[in-house]
């Protein structure tokens, strides 16, 4: 379903002509740098030398979790940065001339509140000799980084979901150090897992996954449940799908036909990693136009990029349909030193989703660094606890973590060989400040250290600029009730043709004093995934386009796409969404999952020489932290980027 414009009348049937909560401002305030912009970047950073206004992040009210509309990257929290990607400042002084010098100093500063920037700061001062302090410059409006906490009070309850981050997994077991923080910050995976999660819940009660056939695509609009649950061949018997449309679904979901019969097990893996998914169902299984147009998104939620740009090896490793006949083994390619994502021979990580998603792990991170801010003592009373932002950055602590501050440049004072201090430049409520430290972590998003940095040896600048995110979007949507779903019979859509190309109602967590809706009478979460993507480019190619397009896309866009999209799968069931519509967030990240390893783009080279590897190298007094570093969209690998970055920077 392509995206959709407004017809006439067609916001009043949708009820984007009601009042709901849209804000992407904070107390009448647009947070960040951007509003106050002024000259090519601050006249390449020149600064008024007039003292900084009061921080927004030091009001009483300050509360990002519960802001709505437009949140993510959300307005303010990259301008600065792009300005500076288009050059506005590129031939500014490299020393302390280029902002404000504030007068501050601290033994380390992090560029990047995320997981892996708050893991940093804790390993530094775990593991420095005597008392540290340290300075984390964040560019968005809350800490967290991908790790995004969404707040919503719906008659007046508190609900809350992931806007970023889903939770503690991994293909990998968690290493030493990653498992060590997690129970150091109070958080025995196995454990809470048992007590605080229902997976169940919605089985319990009847509810299945269902798929969602658009008339765009498919030819007419019907919602068949029973995704999963029931026989491939029953299921289709609903869908608006002709009978070798139908045929073409069941071969690759239940078919058992060896297509490369000819080839060891070791043979067929290596052919599966240099082909796509989709060319594998094309060419081998021999689907026609609508058994693909079907498929073409299920790998989104995991790679946020769809089948055409997965290799087939990936999607075996990951369950997908239509592999059963090859009889492949578990393991990796041995010749290729080679790994698919999705299973180690090790196995993979305990897995435990918070209400908030991994948010929960960075308001632990920075009750372990300023304890004052976050009350409470324990992993579950922090999910509902109330974060005292103005205490976050407060004169004269040890740790201060300084919110809506762009940083546009990390530079040795002196020659990166001999220097003892890092001058670093940020942005923020439209004036340049400049701080130094004995050390520098880069805990931001690869791709743009080269800009910060414009020092670094060529090579490393090349690397870390082909380090490209792949970009998505959750959409958190606040109902009144979910009764359409109860009766309908579903709790989660697959709709390969929309706008959106899943949703589920929020999974059932009940931890601490926070406890989930249970009756569907009650209002309840929804969580939508869209991931823009430009099938027929490469991978990086379609990150590329995809994030030029949520750059572009107002959030009135997103809102109609989501209300009709919604309409059109529940009426049967009673919604409208005129009234059951309560609140929307969308959480944009066009910079999104970190870059992995991909055999059908990614030159085949040992994997000390990957792109990742190289630009992640030590340079002076600055480490680079980051998953992108550890080319590995999880949790884990953004502590273990972190402890690798303090110790390289320790040891120097």
């Amino acid at each position: 379903m392509p995206a959709r414009d407004n017809k006439p009348g067609e916001d009043r049937r949708l009820g984007e002509d009601r009042a709901i909560p849209r804000r992407d401002f904070l107390q009448g305030v647009l947070v960040g740098a951007a509003s106050t912009l002024s000259g090519p970047l601050l006249r390449a950073y020149g600064a008024d030398a007039a003292a900084p206004e009061s921080a927004a992040q030091d009001r009483p009210d300050y509360y990002p979790p519960l802001l709505t509309g437009l949140r993510g990257s959300h307005p303010g929290s990259f301008e600065a940065a792009h300005a500076l990607r288009d050059g506005a400042g590129a031939g500014a002084g490299a020393g302390v001339e280029t902002g404000l010098d504030t007068g501050e100093r601290y033994d380390l500063v992090v560029v990047g509140g995320g997981i892996s920037g708050l893991a940093a700061a804790h390993f530094f001062r775990a593991r420095s000799a005597g008392p540290s302090r340290v300075l984390i410059l964040e560019n968005h409006d809350d800490f967290g980084g991908h790790a995004k906490r969404n707040e919503f009070h719906v008659e007046g309850g508190l609900q809350l979901l992931n806007g970023g981050t889903l939770e503690i997994d991994s293909p990998r077991p968690y290493s030493a150090v990653a498992a060590g923080l997690l129970r150091e910050l109070g958080i025995d995976v196995a454990a809470l897992s048992r007590k605080i999660e229902h997976r169940q819940f919605y089985a319990r009660l009847g509810l299945r996954s269902a798929a969602f056939f658009d008339r765009e695509i498919f030819g007419a609009d019907r919602l068949v449940a029973g995704l999963g649950r029931v026989p491939t061949h029953e299921l289709l018997a609903h869908a608006p799908l002709s009978a070798q449309e139908r045929a073409d679904i069941e071969r690759i979901e239940d078919g058992t036909a060896d297509y490369l019969p000819h080839l060891s097990s070791e043979a067929k893996k290596l052919y599966l990693s240099r082909i796509s998914y989709r060319d594998f169902l094309r060419d081998l299984v021999k689907a026609g136009p609508a058994a693909l147009a079907f498929y073409q998104p299920k790998s989104h939620n995991w790679w946020a990029v769809g089948i055409d740009a997965v290799s087939a090896l990936d999607c075996w490793a990951f369950g997908y349909p239509g592999f059963r006949g090859l009889k492949l083994p578990r393991g990796s390619i041995a010749r290729m030193g080679y790994t698919p994502s999705g299973y180690m021979d090790s196995g993979g990580s305990a897995t435990l989703h918070f209400p908030d998603g991994n948010a929960t792990i960075a308001r632990l991170l920075v009750r372990s660094l300023i304890s004052d801010a976050v009350p409470g003592a324990t992993a579950e009373d922090v999910v509902g606890a109330r974060v005292d932002y103005g205490r976050l950055d407060r004169p004269g602590a040890d740790v201060r973590l300084r919110l809506n501050s762009t940083v546009v440049r990390a530079t040795h004072v002196g020659d990166p060989g001999s220097a003892r201090e890092i001058a670093v430049t940020y942005l923020r409520q439209g004036r340049a400040y400049t701080v130094r430290a004995r050390g520098c972590v880069l805990a931001c998003w690869n791709v743009m250290i080269p800009y910060l940095v414009p020092e670094l040896p060529e090579t490393q600048k090349t690397a870390l600029h082909s380090l490209v995110k792949s970009p998505l979007v959750y959409t958190n949507v606040a109902l009144r009730n979910w009764r359409a779903f109860r009766k309908l019979g579903i709790a989660e859509i697959y709709s390969p043709g929309c706008y959106h190309s899943s949703l589920r109602l929020n999974p059932k967590v009940d931890v601490g004093a926070y406890h989930s809706p249970v009756s569907p009478d009650d209002p309840i979460l929804l969580q939508m995934l869209r991931v823009p993507t430009a099938p027929g480019l490469s991978e990086h190619e379609q990150n590329k386009a995809g994030r030029a397009e949520l750059l572009a896309t107002p959030f009135a866009t997103f809102e109609h796409n989501i209300r009709d999209q919604l309409t059109r799968m529940l009426t049967a069931g009673g919604f409208d969404p005129v009234t059951d519509i309560e609140a929307i967030t969308v959480n944009r990240w066009p910079h999104g999952y970190a870059p992995e390893y991909n055999p059908l783009w990614d030159p085949d080279v040992p994997p000390a020489q990957r792109a990742n590897v190289l630009g992640r190298a030590r340079f002076g007094r600055i480490t680079i932290a980051n998953s992108d570093a550890g080319a590995a969209a999880y949790t884990d690998s953004a502590i273990d980027q972190a402890d690798r970055a303090v110790n390289e920077l320790l040891r120097a």
